[in-house]
């Protein structure tokens, strides 16, 4: 509570401790940069990825299984978002609050069904999840792009384009970034950002997404860098992280490369156990963090 890292080394026992070994090496990295990779990147989990969408008890399992923060489902309906009702705004904040949990970004899962490219409905739909995402404490909610709503071809790029152009405004205004996460290279996004010109427009980055698509994740992400990815999801097929198909001790040296900071959200797989699988894959992601 207004305490920053300086006060902390000057002020305290152990910051006397840490200042007496810095410059020394422990596992090949000094405690300033130990606390530095933890501060900058904090591992979550998304509700429905917990078996929880749009459900308060992910707060809960979240904290059970040792995760810094959830990813929020808004909900579906027909002509409003769950998530837009101020009662249930004020009980899913205090539940975080209650918890100790916050809530690191939000998913506007409604897209999969009414798309952004041509559904009439699609930017009211983002218009409400920009004021419920600002209402909720938090920056970044996910816009989806899979499957039939998927925009592969650069005609369904471009209309995609030109809505984000009337609702990036309205984005930045509330404090909010659109997270674009789709099944495009990099380079597509890239263009995307580039069309629409608004830092409240920016990737949401999956490489578990982009390995399936044949992309080259060590490079993409460091391509795309800090100034273009918002957050990150974090996924490894079926598999435990590390069990699968991304080298990623390999990923996660060129996230840190990338100069990427704050929320990568867990998407993975339950194999056994939700909240024995999450706390492993939580730990086994900080781990590779920290030895960066």
């Amino acid at each position: 509570m207004g305490c920053t890292r300086r006060g902390f080394v000057q002020h305290s026992a152990l910051g006397a401790a840490v200042m007496s070994v810095l410059g020394r090496r422990l596992e090949g990295l000094t405690w300033s940069r130990w606390l530095d990779r933890s501060a900058k990147i904090r591992i979550g989990g998304c509700d429905w990825s917990l078996k929880l969408e749009g459900k308060l008890e992910a707060f809960a399992a979240a904290k059970q299984a040792g995760l810094d923060g959830v990813q929020v489902s808004l909900g579906r309906s027909e002509d409003r978002l769950p998530m837009a009702d101020s009662g249930r705004q004020r009980q899913w904040l205090a539940e975080s609050k209650r918890l100790g949990v916050p809530i690191g970004s939000t998913c506007l899962e409604i897209l999969h069904r009414d798309n952004l490219k041509a559904h009439p409905k699609g930017p009211e739909w983002v218009e409400q999840s920009i004021a419920a995402t600002a209402a909720l404490g938090t920056e970044v909610v996910l816009l989806p792009f899979f499957g039939s709503q998927a925009i592969t071809q650069r005609a369904e790029q471009r209309a995609v384009v030109d809505r984000l152009k009337g609702l990036a405004p309205l984005a930045q205004k509330a404090g909010v970034t659109l997270g674009l996460e789709n099944t495009i290279s990099a380079e597509d996004n890239a263009w995307m950002l580039d069309q629409v010109g608004s830092p409240a427009v920016k990737v949401y980055y999956d490489c578990g997404n982009s390995v399936k698509a044949g992309f080259d994740v060590y490079q993409e992400v460091v391509w795309l860098g800090k100034d273009r990815i918002c957050q990150l999801h974090l996924k490894d097929g079926q598999s435990l992280l590390g069990q699968g198909q991304i080298d990623y001790p390999r990923y996660i040296e060129a996230v840190l490369k990338s100069g990427f900071e704050g929320w990568a959200m867990l998407e993975t797989a339950v194999v056994t156990d939700i909240t024995a699988d999450f706390r492993a894959n939580a730990d086994y992601a900080r781990k590779l963090l920290n030895k960066g």
